[in-house]
């Protein structure tokens, strides 16, 4: 109460400035106190450490402020069942919103192999046999029926990620009923679905995509933390990345390509082994193999993001399939050398070579790198440049904000297409924040407290932008190959010269 009263203090000779002398501010603040009984405005809790910035307060045409909701999470209760007190309508106080960015079009070419025939319920169950959990939505409550255990933790921090969304904008999000992959392969392919006598492809929502896939792209569980490897939810290790990247610029970088991860999940990344300096070659490239087991017992003391940012080149290199590292390496803002991905994940297809990072070709990989690195070297202007568009992209167009808001629309289109009515499975559970977070200890606990959505949001979600034209995809993917071939051009033209 006293530390309430002295944020009040605080907040209101600002609010009434203008409008009455300083002597008459103290008057009504007293004449206020007088009637908090009535009007419970001394109470009203200014809210420290939010998801989204400092509480606010809503004006209204008649000058009384709306309190604010706020959401607490009350681990004492044994049996830890859901609340029944939770907000189910959502009453923004910006009427205004903002164009989501450009790769929230991506959307809708996710959802385009059902736009005509809709999604139907014979559609859903063909995909049950390659889902790992149902998840379904009905009146603003998520209720989860497990197929089959997910590799550790992910299946719950994207189950978690779903109910921060609810918890964002309680009532907005509309009745659905999805099927949710969480492993690293696609699962619904092309080919599968394609030719005179095919069927409708089943709806699966999965982590990344590639061209001969059908998979459903959805941000990865890492967004709110990965407990397993001491990863931070996002906007904690993104902060970190920031703080880490400034104690060594850019120009007193090592001038050299960094990797450090598990070389062992594909055979890509064993293959970039060979790039590593020896007595026989320098590529100009410097990789750490990454023991996991190792650095569990030493406390992930030699794996920390923050403190990764000490060269000037950043390799990226997929994994089994896609790898989270992406976000994390191009936050560096060192040049990130991209070898040629397979997969993508839902923010990555907007994103340019040679604006955002420097193409790398699979193939010869250690020579291609050689050369980046080279050119970066005499043309550090350009590659500080190019290290710096990439981590501004991942800060700005990856603030939480724009995470929740694809995962809203993505969600919201895809109920659009539903031809069936969401029901409860009899097998699903309900979960909320209660049944989650107090039912867990230690990091996954912590992580899931640190990136808990505390209050409904202030403003709706930003506005979907139309689809891509096709047109537009195919210029811009003839755009990214011509830039790639530049590339190749200035690679080719430096290798003759060196011989």
């Amino acid at each position: 109460m006293a530390e309430n009263v002295k944020q009040f203090l605080c907040v209101w000779p600002f609010v009434l400035k203008g409008l009455v002398s300083t002597a008459a501010t103290v008057v009504i603040f007293f004449f206020l106190v007088a009637c908090s009984s009535l009007l419970n405005w001394v109470d009203i809790p200014i809210i420290r450490g939010t998801t989204f910035g400092q509480a606010f307060f809503t004006p209204q045409s008649s000058n009384i402020h709306r309190e604010r909701i706020v959401y607490h999470l009350n681990c004492t209760n044994i049996t830890q069942k859901c609340p029944d007190n939770y907000p189910t309508s959502f009453e923004p106080g910006e009427s205004t919103t903002e164009v989501c960015p450009d790769y929230f079009r991506w959307i809708h070419q996710d959802l385009k192999q059902w736009e005509t025939s809709g999604i139907t319920k014979e559609m859903f169950e063909r995909g049950i046999p390659g889902a790992d959990n149902r998840l379904v939505i009905v009146n603003g409550s998520l209720y989860v029926e497990k197929y089959r255990p997910s590799y550790q933790t992910r299946d719950v921090f994207t189950i978690w990620g779903i109910l921060q969304l609810l918890r964002l904008y309680p009532g907005k999000v509309p009745d659905l009923d999805l099927l949710f992959f969480t492993g690293d392969t696609t699962v619904v392919m092309k080919r599968d679905y394609e030719g005179p006598n095919a069927t409708a492809p089943p709806p699966v929502f999965h982590y990344c995509g590639q061209k001969a896939s059908l998979d459903i792209v959805f941000p990865d569980w890492s967004f709110w933390g990965w407990p397993e490897v001491n990863i931070k939810p996002w906007e904690q290790i993104l902060r970190a990345i920031k703080e880490g990247r400034e104690r060594t610029k850019w120009g007193e970088r090592e001038p050299y390509a960094f990797w450090r991860g598990n070389p062992y999940v594909a055979a890509d990344r064993v293959d970039l082994l060979k790039c590593d300096r020896s007595d026989e070659n320098e590529w100009n490239v410097r990789i750490y193999k990454q023991d996991w087991f190792k650095e569990i017992g030493q406390g992930f003391r030699n794996s920390k993001l923050e403190d990764q940012c000490t060269h000037r080149y950043k390799i990226y290199i997929e994994g089994a399939t896609w790898s989270v590292s992406e976000k994390y390496i191009f936050a560096c803002d060192s040049m990130t050398l991209m070898i040629k991905p397979v997969y993508y994940d839902f923010f990555s297809r907007s994103m340019v070579p040679m604006q955002h990072f420097w193409p790398i070709r699979s193939e010869n990989k250690c020579r291609h790198l050689k050369f980046a690195v080279e050119w970066g070297n005499n043309h550090t202007r350009e590659a500080q440049d190019i290290g710096t568009a990439g981590s501004r992209y991942i800060e700005e167009m990856l603030a939480m904000r724009n995470v929740y808001d694809y995962m809203f629309h993505l969600l919201n289109e895809y109920a659009k297409l539903l031809r069936f009515k969401p029901t409860i499975p009899p097998k699903a559970q309900r979960v909320c924040a209660e049944t989650m977070a107090c039912s867990n200890k230690d990091l996954c606990k912590d992580f899931m407290v640190q990136s808990m959505v505390k209050s409904p949001s202030d403003k709706l979600p930003c506005r979907l932008p139309p689809p891509y034209e096709p047109e537009a995809i195919r210029a811009s993917l003839d755009a990214k190959e011509k830039i790639a071939k530049q590339v190749e051009t200035w690679e080719t033209e430096y290798w003759e010269k060196k011989n």
